[in-house]
Protein backbone atom coordinates (compact mmCIF):
# COMPACT_ATOMS: atom_id res chain seq x y z
CA UNK A 1 0.00 0.00 0.00
CA UNK A 2 2.64 2.18 0.88
CA UNK A 3 4.28 1.87 -2.37
CA UNK A 4 1.44 2.49 -4.60
CA UNK A 5 1.08 5.88 -2.45
CA UNK A 6 4.87 6.21 -3.22
CA UNK A 7 4.55 5.64 -6.92
CA UNK A 8 1.35 7.68 -7.57
CA UNK A 9 2.68 10.81 -5.68
CA UNK A 10 6.15 10.46 -7.63
CA UNK A 11 3.86 10.36 -11.02
CA UNK A 12 2.11 12.95 -9.94
CA UNK A 13 5.23 15.04 -8.93
CA UNK A 14 6.89 14.41 -12.36
CA UNK A 15 3.57 15.50 -13.96
CA UNK A 16 3.23 18.92 -11.99
CA UNK A 17 6.94 19.53 -12.43
CA UNK A 18 6.91 18.53 -16.14
CA UNK A 19 4.02 21.20 -16.91
CA UNK A 20 5.98 23.95 -14.96
CA UNK A 21 9.27 23.34 -17.77
CA UNK A 22 8.73 25.43 -20.51
CA UNK A 23 11.25 25.00 -23.84
CA UNK A 24 13.85 27.39 -25.45
CA UNK A 25 11.17 28.32 -28.45
CA UNK A 26 8.72 29.29 -26.37
CA UNK A 27 10.53 31.83 -24.34
CA UNK A 28 11.88 33.05 -27.36
CA UNK A 29 8.67 33.41 -29.03
CA UNK A 30 7.44 34.97 -25.78
CA UNK A 31 9.90 37.41 -25.86
CA UNK A 32 9.76 38.30 -29.74
CA UNK A 33 6.42 39.00 -29.35
CA UNK A 34 6.96 41.32 -25.86
CA UNK A 35 9.45 42.98 -27.85
CA UNK A 36 7.10 43.94 -30.77
CA UNK A 37 4.19 44.94 -28.39
CA UNK A 38 6.70 47.67 -26.53
CA UNK A 39 7.96 49.01 -30.28
CA UNK A 40 4.35 49.35 -30.89
CA UNK A 41 3.38 50.93 -28.00
CA UNK A 42 6.51 52.93 -28.16
CA UNK A 43 5.42 54.17 -31.56
CA UNK A 44 2.60 55.31 -29.97
CA UNK A 45 3.67 57.06 -27.34
CA UNK A 46 5.56 59.17 -30.27
CA UNK A 47 2.22 59.89 -31.96
CA UNK A 48 0.36 60.80 -29.11
CA UNK A 49 3.67 63.23 -27.89
CA UNK A 50 3.07 65.13 -31.59
CA UNK A 51 -0.06 65.31 -31.60
CA UNK A 52 0.30 66.85 -28.08
CA UNK A 53 2.53 69.19 -29.64
CA UNK A 54 0.62 70.16 -32.45
CA UNK A 55 -2.87 70.86 -30.25
CA UNK A 56 -0.86 72.84 -27.41
CA UNK A 57 0.64 74.84 -30.82
CA UNK A 58 -3.41 75.12 -32.21
CA UNK A 59 -4.14 75.97 -28.26
CA UNK A 60 -1.44 79.24 -28.25
CA UNK A 61 -2.74 80.54 -31.21
CA UNK A 62 -6.18 80.27 -30.43
CA UNK A 63 -5.14 82.19 -27.16
CA UNK A 64 -3.12 84.97 -28.84
CA UNK A 65 -6.18 85.42 -31.43
CA UNK A 66 -8.15 85.50 -28.44
CA UNK A 67 -6.15 88.06 -26.71
CA UNK A 68 -5.52 89.92 -29.62
CA UNK A 69 -9.90 90.41 -30.45
CA UNK A 70 -10.28 91.40 -26.77
CA UNK A 71 -7.91 94.07 -26.98
CA UNK A 72 -9.04 95.73 -30.20
CA UNK A 73 -12.79 95.10 -28.76
CA UNK A 74 -11.41 97.15 -25.66
CA UNK A 75 -9.92 100.01 -27.99
CA UNK A 76 -13.04 99.77 -30.15
CA UNK A 77 -14.98 100.52 -27.01
CA UNK A 78 -13.05 103.29 -26.06
CA UNK A 79 -13.31 105.07 -28.98
CA UNK A 80 -16.95 104.87 -28.78
CA UNK A 81 -17.00 106.29 -25.48
CA UNK A 82 -15.23 108.78 -26.45
CA UNK A 83 -17.22 109.78 -29.35
CA UNK A 84 -20.52 109.52 -27.12
CA UNK A 85 -18.73 112.08 -24.52
CA UNK A 86 -17.85 114.78 -26.89
CA UNK A 87 -20.74 114.69 -28.53
CA UNK A 88 -23.16 117.36 -27.38
CA UNK A 89 -26.68 119.27 -28.60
Amino acid sequence: MNNKLLIAGAIATSVFLGGCASNEADVQKSVGSLTSEVTELTSQVQNLESEHAGLKSQLQSATDAAMQAQEDAQRANSRIDNIAASYSK
